[in-house]
């Protein structure tokens, strides 16, 4: 018996070495709480990245202006053949402009004033209507007998410029399709307008360029002695030309109103 107690205290002492190297050195909750918190290898934390900033738009091209018009030639003619009348006294130019003004505008052909006995009636009327005439016919009865026979309404302007005279005669013709009557000679004869050439249609340019004047010359073939040769009827002269005959009207040679100037008896467009 002697023998086992000794073998049996020396398994014991075994045993309790081994338990106590099981066990651990520190207690549940401190094995938690100290447990060191491994690093991390993520970088510290910035401030929130600013957004992607939007992509421009795609730039929008001009946008594409028209180069402005051009002036180019232009012409209007009323004329036809069998439209000039000649005047049958060396008094009734005024008459025979009015005779050829309504050939002008009646386009028909059926209808043509011609006749000397009209053309002597047509005088009287406008000698009847015309005020410090001389005993003849002055502008202001030439546009009254042109509106009353129903080709009217027609007045009487006088302009300063001679270009702009001719670009108001012009634009007159082109915005009623009838014709205008040129004083002549300082007052003292008539011819009729029928027509033009021009850089620029009258309708689109405030500002275009006659470059051409289609006229009739009641006295044809006559002429003047003063003045020079009538033109062939529909002749076709410069503004250079025209301005030997189509002067500033002599304010003496009959009273009136209007200022001194290129003087004209002018169809009124909207009639």
């Amino acid at each position: 018996m002697t023998g086992v107690r000794p073998r049996l205290l020396a398994w014991l002492v075994v045993l309790a070495a081994f338990l106590g190297a099981c066990t651990p050195a520190v207690g549940i909750d401190d094995a938690v709480t100290g447990q060191a918190v491994p690093a991390s290898s993520a970088p510290a934390s910035a401030s929130p990245a600013a957004p992607p900033s939007s992509p421009a738009p795609p730039a929008v091209p001009p946008p594409l202006v028209a180069p402005p018009p051009v002036p180019e030639p232009f012409a209007l003619n009323l004329y036809q053949e069998g439209d000039f009348v000649p005047q049958y006294t060396f008094d009734w130019c005024v008459a025979a402009s009015i005779q050829m003004a309504h050939n002008l505008i009646d386009d028909t052909g059926g209808g043509t004033w011609a006749d000397s006995t009209q053309q002597g009636e047509l005088w009287e009327m406008a000698r009847a209507r015309s005020s410090n005439s001389f005993n003849g016919a002055n502008p202001l009865g030439w546009a009254q007998v042109l509106t009353e026979v129903g080709m009217g309404p027609y007045t009487v302007v006088s302009i300063a410029d001679y270009g702009t005279a001719l670009q108001t005669a012009a634009r007159a013709i082109a915005e009623t399709g009838r014709p205008v009557g040129l004083v002549m000679w300082r007052g003292r004869h008539a011819w009729v307008m029928s027509g033009f050439e021009s850089i620029g249609d009258p309708a689109r340019f405030q500002d275009f360029a006659v470059t051409g004047v289609r006229v009739q010359d009641p006295l044809y073939p006559h002429g003047s002695g003063q003045w020079g040769p009538s033109p062939a009827p529909n002749s076709l002269l410069t503004p250079e030309e025209l301005a030997t005959q189509f002067v500033v009207r002599e304010p003496r040679r009959w009273s009136s109103e209007l200022p001194a100037g290129y003087l004209m008896v002018l169809p009124v467009a909207g009639a």
